[in-house]
């Protein structure tokens, strides 16, 4: 049986790309096909409020990026209209504690590295319009705008472009996701941001050395911010060399605590292995780079329905609860209600 702490806490994922696998099926079944193969998990895990990222795969850019980027955003749309009595996609601070206070689960649009936008500023208000309400600017390789963490070598911070769209985002309320920047793409952010930042899937470099994670001074350097670190399970991120295991994860969680502060770590689980499992290739390939084995899944936690087991970990350990609600969503919940406002 589920803890109870955390069925009555709100939880809160920052970072699932289940929008990749439903939206390969055909238009017609997205929303049955999302409530057949996601809703139950995201019910099991006690998910109440789900940041559903726009992923453009390898095969689409650049000339169809824009293209499926729209039909991504559309997909999400269609989901929360055929299921209106289990989820509601929100657009402000309002709208997520409508669908928490109605037992709705609470959707929110991220776009993931801005593919077919590029150095087209001036459509992150398009996009806005549409509903997104976190994005970020890079993913493993280099973009109009910034470099991902991928190519750290070239020590490269935000372009002129990507600066530009910082500020954009902060015009429009627009969430600014550090999650897959290059080193010095988060110290140019860091330095220019205004209002708080988030990091939406990254771990502890402390306890991993691998670019996908965050060091201590940027751990600290979000939290001053105000912003929230949500922790990745992906477990080539949290261990490497062997399997990761929960106790892996939960060493990242306290070590984010510790470091950034309590008020300042989330979960962002993004479960690799489940979206995989979903997509029939040529749709997989070169989602992840390098020679990370996308099925490394941490046993129980390769999908959502496995999340109970962090809360109940993290009490094992003997965390307070009240630090166990704001580490599961608490700390989200406040801190989207304060930038979606």
């Amino acid at each position: 049986m589920t803890n109870p702490l955390h069925r009555s806490a709100v939880v809160a994922d920052t970072h699932n790309d289940l929008l990749m696998a439903v939206s390969a099926r055909p238009p017609g079944q997205w929303a049955s096909f999302f409530r057949r193969r996601w809703l139950p998990q995201l019910v099991e895990g006690g998910v109440n409020l789900q940041v559903l990222p726009v992923f453009i795969d390898d095969q689409y850019r650049p000339e169809g990026a824009l293209r499926q980027t729209l039909r991504m955003i559309e997909c999400a749309h269609v989901i929360a209209e055929g299921n209106p009595d289990s989820v509601r996609l929100c657009l402000d601070a309002g709208d997520i504690d409508r669908a928490l206070d109605e037992g709705l689960i609470a959707l929110v649009l991220a776009m993931e590295s801005m593919p077919g936008l590029d150095a087209s500023v001036e459509l992150i208000s398009t996009v806005h319009r549409l509903g997104v309400r976190i994005a970020s600017i890079a993913h493993f390789g280099r973009t109009p705008l910034a470099d991902g963490s991928a190519e750290d070598a070239t020590g490269s911070g935000l372009t002129s472009h990507g600066v530009a769209a910082l500020k954009e985002m902060e015009r429009l309320g627009i969430v600014f996701d550090v999650s897959h920047l290059g080193a010095s793409g988060v110290a140019h952010v860091l330095d220019l941001a205004t209002k708080p930042v988030m990091a939406t899937h990254s771990s502890a470099r402390a306890l991993r050395d691998h670019h996908r994670n965050l060091t201590d001074e940027q751990l600290r350097g979000v939290a001053a911010t105000g912003g929230v670190v949500c922790v990745n399970f992906f477990a080539p991120f949290l261990a490497g060399g062997r399997d990761a295991t929960l106790d892996d994860l939960l060493d990242h969680i306290e070590h984010i605590a510790d470091v950034a502060g309590v008020d300042h770590v989330g979960l962002g689980p993004d479960f690799i292995r489940e979206i995989m499992e979903d997509l029939t290739p040529p749709c997989c390939e070169g989602v992840v780079a390098g020679d990370l084995d996308p099925l490394a899944a941490i046993p129980g936690l390769e999908g959502p329905s496995g999340l109970p087991m962090v809360t109940e970990g993290l009490l094992a350990r003997g965390l307070p609860e009240k630090d166990v609600e704001k580490i599961i969503g608490g700390n989200v919940r406040r801190f989207l209600g304060e930038r979606l406002a």
